[in-house]
């Protein structure tokens, strides 16, 4: 019995090794799998980024022709006498981005004096960015940027700025008066923003030789008229693209609307030749 004793410690200790080694290899290798699972769940997180909203698309991908923007009577209205009835187209680089035309012209009425008259309509587009926002955003910047810069004319007195309702999706006119070749002018200044484009459209006039400074309020109201013509041509454009255009001779290929092409380059002077005769000062 004394000697089986040692015998049997020695037995159960062998078997108990077994049992251990096993017991530390699970642990080992689920702890190492525990591991792996958690790191890679880890590199999965950091992987995905969120995606950024898309931005509005652009309403209007082209510009009308400015010269053809406003209807041949309404020019002749605003200008008689214009120099060049076509207009006078201002340079651009695209087009599709950036346009002006322009009208200028004396009417002599003999000893009654002279009225002279100016106009100047420009077209400023706006493309929607991922980076810099949608194209009516930009176009909203800018129309606040090119109210500032009426507002800030050199020289102007009597500065004032109101919204001018009907035109477009928000206009303001900026009034004032300046002083130039020795005469008094009247100026109006119209900025309207049509979805990502926006309208801006100067108006002015003076009287020579005696004739009077036309007065501010038909100033402005000839802007405005001007002006709406002018926003609506942007929506006309884009129209144009998906309507089929009118038959050859119809009374739509006749209207004062159709566009031609405009004619001439540079820019016209704002003020008449120093050769007209100078204002008669009444005493």
């Amino acid at each position: 019995m004394h000697r089986s004793a040692p015998r049997l410690s020695r037995i159960l200790a062998c078997a108990a090794v077994p049992v251990m080694l096993v017991a530390v290899g699970c642990s080992s290798d689920s702890d190492s799998d525990s591991k792996k699972n958690a790191g890679s769940s880890s590199s999965g997180t950091a992987s995905t980024k969120p995606s950024e909203p898309t931005v509005e698309a652009a309403r209007f991908d082209d510009l009308p022709d400015p010269c053809t923007s406003i209807a041949k009577k309404t020019i002749k209205d605003l200008v008689p006498e214009a120099k060049k009835k076509n207009g006078t187209a201002g340079r651009s680089n695209d087009l599709a981005a950036r346009s002006s035309c322009s009208w200028n012209g004396l009417d002599d009425k003999g000893v009654d004096g002279s009225q002279y008259r100016w106009l100047d309509v420009g077209f400023t587009r706006f493309d929607s960015d991922q980076s810099l926002g949608s194209g009516a955003k930009r176009a909203t910047a800018e129309y606040a940027k090119q109210v500032t810069k009426a507002q800030a004319s050199e020289g102007a007195e009597k500065v004032a700025a109101e919204p001018a309702a009907g035109i477009g999706e928000e206009a303001t006119v900026v009034t004032y008066g300046l002083t130039k070749t020795d005469e008094d002018f009247a100026y109006a200044t119209v900025v309207a923003r049509t979805g990502n484009v926006v309208v801006t459209l100067t108006y002015n006039g003076a009287g020579y030789a005696g004739a009077k400074t036309p007065s501010s309020a038909s100033i402005v109201k000839g802007a405005q008229k001007a002006a709406k013509e002018a926003v609506a041509a942007v929506a006309d454009t884009a129209d144009a693209k998906v309507t089929p255009p009118a038959k050859s001779g119809s009374d739509d290929s006749k209207k004062d609307t159709a566009r031609d092409t405009a004619k001439g380059s540079g820019s016209d002077s704002d003020s008449p030749k120093s050769t007209t005769k100078p204002k008669t000062k009444s005493s």
